[in-house]
């Protein structure tokens, strides 16, 4: 069974998106609630985002479950990611409501979350590891960029209206000053959008697992708000005039990305065309 979608690219950079899936194996989804089938906690409408990715010569690994199944951004011992704060679980059990995602005495217990990380979990990271590694034996680099988004106003996470753009490098353990301050240049480049380094959204378990710069492993998070592209209560719509604006700086974004990677690299390996 496949769990994810990957496409591999020609440059030293693998784009993540752990939460876009909304797939729910309907053995699950029979014991959901009916708030919780709808999976309104989605990073909703990334593929569209990030379409230009692949022109880049990135590389996209892409969930197609729900992250109601299993969190692919969690370890999968369940380590709570941010100490001190409200946490969703491995297999969450609410939603950022608080709302139940299963109907009274449906929770799934230790020996099914088990299960789920095998299924679902295990193959996302395998695949993960393994392209960065490859990148990594290829070019001597290698950027992981994992993509999210979020409502602008989750009370339970974060007090008030998130900023826009949530760049996260695991206060600096994940990626080197000089990459996150050359992406906050972009994020911060146009005045209508609001841009933070490792505030709320430091990065989670993707971001500070697999980025290892003294390896030249190097990895970063941006949490979107959803605001910015989309309607934030459902059907949530893609606004497409919002998100070509968007989308514009993302672009660049992933370009800045692609271009520290290349000079990063070993240059016998960068095409004369890029």
């Amino acid at each position: 069974m496949d769990t994810y979608r990957f496409r591999p690219g020609d440059t030293p950079v693998l784009l993540s998106i752990p939460h876009g899936g909304t797939r729910i194996p309907p053995e699950i989804a029979a014991r959901m609630t009916e708030a919780a089938k709808s999976v309104p906690d989605t990073d909703w409408h990334l593929d569209q985002l990030y379409a230009f990715a692949a022109s880049l010569g990135v590389g996209i690994l892409a969930a197609d479950f729900s992250r109601y199944v299993v969190d692919l951004n969690r370890s999968s011992d369940g380590t709570v990611l941010y100490r001190g704060a409200d946490n969703t679980e491995l297999c969450p059990t609410t939603t950022f409501e608080r709302e139940p995602i299963y109907r009274d005495g449906e929770f799934p217990d230790d020996q099914e979350v088990r299960a789920r990380v095998q299924t679902y979990w295990r193959p996302y990271h395998e695949r993960l590891d393994a392209e960065l590694k490859a990148l990594k034996a290829r070019f001597g680099v290698a950027v992981l960029f994992d993509a999210h988004s979020i409502r602008s106003h989750v009370p339970r996470f974060f007090e008030g209206k998130l900023p826009d753009f949530n760049l996260g490098t695991a206060e600096g353990a994940s990626a080197p000053s000089h990459l996150s301050g050359r992406l906050m240049n972009v994020l911060s480049s146009a005045d209508r959008y609001s841009a933070i380094l490792d505030g709320r959204f430091k990065g989670g378990y993707i971001t500070r697992h697999y980025g290892r710069p003294a390896e030249k492993v190097h990895a970063v998070q941006l949490e979107l708000a959803q605001a910015t592209y989309m309607d934030e209560e459902p059907p949530f719509r893609y606004r497409p005039e919002a998100a070509a604006e968007v989308s514009s700086i993302l672009e660049r974004f992933v370009a800045t990305l692609v271009d520290w990677a290349w000079n990063n690299a070993e240059g016998r390996h960068r095409p004369a065309t890029a």
